[in-house]
């Protein structure tokens, strides 16, 4: 696990290719990261699943409720079949554009 914060925004890359590990270090240690808005990187991880993606959706739910923006950003998956209660995306750039659109919504009071 790699961690990078940059301002307002924290990157955390997984390095080992195992979701579920992944998941649960992040959730064992999500208090560190609530006041930040998180990107979770598992682009590392080449067989990566919707199913996978699902299973971050309560973190999602748990941290978003702090007004802080969650988003996941993997590779090779049909972004379709996503729930909308998760964002996901398939680049850092995209996930920094969703989170700054995010802190605009919140600043006009959306």
């Amino acid at each position: 696990m790699k961690v990078d914060q940059k301002g307002h925004t924290t990157t955390i890359k997984d390095t080992q290719g195992d979701v579920n590990a992944f998941l649960e270090k992040i959730t064992h240690e999500h208090n560190s990261f609530k006041n930040q808005n998180l990107i979770i990187d598992i682009t590392h991880d080449k067989g990566i699943t919707v199913k996978d993606i699902k299973s971050f959706s309560e973190l999602s739910k748990v941290h978003r409720k702090g007004k802080k923006s969650f988003v996941i950003v993997a590779d090779g998956i049909d972004f379709n079949d996503v729930p909308v209660k998760i964002i996901a995306v398939p680049s850092l750039q995209e996930a920094h554009d969703i989170i700054e659109m995010e802190e605009i919504e919140r600043d006009l009071g959306f």
